[in-house]
Protein backbone atom coordinates (compact mmCIF):
# COMPACT_ATOMS: atom_id res chain seq x y z
CA UNK A 1 0.00 0.00 0.00
CA UNK A 2 1.92 3.15 -1.32
CA UNK A 3 1.17 6.24 0.39
CA UNK A 4 -1.33 8.98 -0.42
CA UNK A 5 0.64 11.91 -0.03
CA UNK A 6 4.41 13.03 0.20
CA UNK A 7 4.03 13.90 4.05
CA UNK A 8 3.15 10.30 4.66
CA UNK A 9 6.17 8.97 2.59
CA UNK A 10 8.40 11.19 4.43
CA UNK A 11 6.93 10.37 7.81
CA UNK A 12 7.55 6.67 6.78
CA UNK A 13 11.05 7.07 6.08
CA UNK A 14 11.38 8.60 8.73
CA UNK A 15 9.80 5.53 11.09
CA UNK A 16 11.97 3.15 9.08
CA UNK A 17 15.17 4.74 9.40
CA UNK A 18 14.67 4.62 13.00
CA UNK A 19 13.49 1.22 13.07
CA UNK A 20 16.67 -0.15 10.95
CA UNK A 21 18.52 1.86 13.82
CA UNK A 22 19.48 4.84 11.59
CA UNK A 23 18.31 7.39 13.63
CA UNK A 24 17.68 7.78 17.18
CA UNK A 25 13.77 6.95 18.30
CA UNK A 26 14.22 10.01 20.71
CA UNK A 27 13.92 12.39 17.12
CA UNK A 28 11.11 11.24 15.54
CA UNK A 29 7.68 13.07 16.59
CA UNK A 30 3.95 13.09 15.41
CA UNK A 31 2.92 10.35 12.71
CA UNK A 32 6.80 8.96 12.05
CA UNK A 33 6.49 8.10 16.17
CA UNK A 34 2.89 6.12 15.40
CA UNK A 35 4.23 4.35 12.00
CA UNK A 36 7.13 3.22 13.97
CA UNK A 37 5.07 1.73 16.97
CA UNK A 38 2.41 0.15 14.83
CA UNK A 39 4.19 -1.09 11.23
CA UNK A 40 6.42 -3.81 10.63
CA UNK A 41 9.28 -3.01 8.53
CA UNK A 42 8.24 -4.60 5.40
CA UNK A 43 4.77 -2.21 5.82
CA UNK A 44 7.04 0.94 6.07
CA UNK A 45 9.02 0.01 3.00
CA UNK A 46 6.16 -0.37 1.08
CA UNK A 47 4.69 3.13 2.15
CA UNK A 48 7.94 5.26 1.89
CA UNK A 49 8.54 3.31 -1.80
CA UNK A 50 7.46 4.71 -4.87
CA UNK A 51 7.48 7.92 -6.94
CA UNK A 52 6.37 11.44 -5.07
CA UNK A 53 5.52 12.42 -8.75
CA UNK A 54 1.70 14.08 -8.97
CA UNK A 55 1.23 13.43 -5.38
CA UNK A 56 -0.19 16.00 -3.13
CA UNK A 57 1.31 17.40 -0.10
CA UNK A 58 -1.08 16.45 1.81
CA UNK A 59 -3.89 14.79 1.94
CA UNK A 60 -7.32 15.21 4.27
Amino acid sequence: MPARSKAQQRAAGAALSAKRGDTPRSKLKGASKEMLESMTEKQLEDFASGSTTGKPERVA
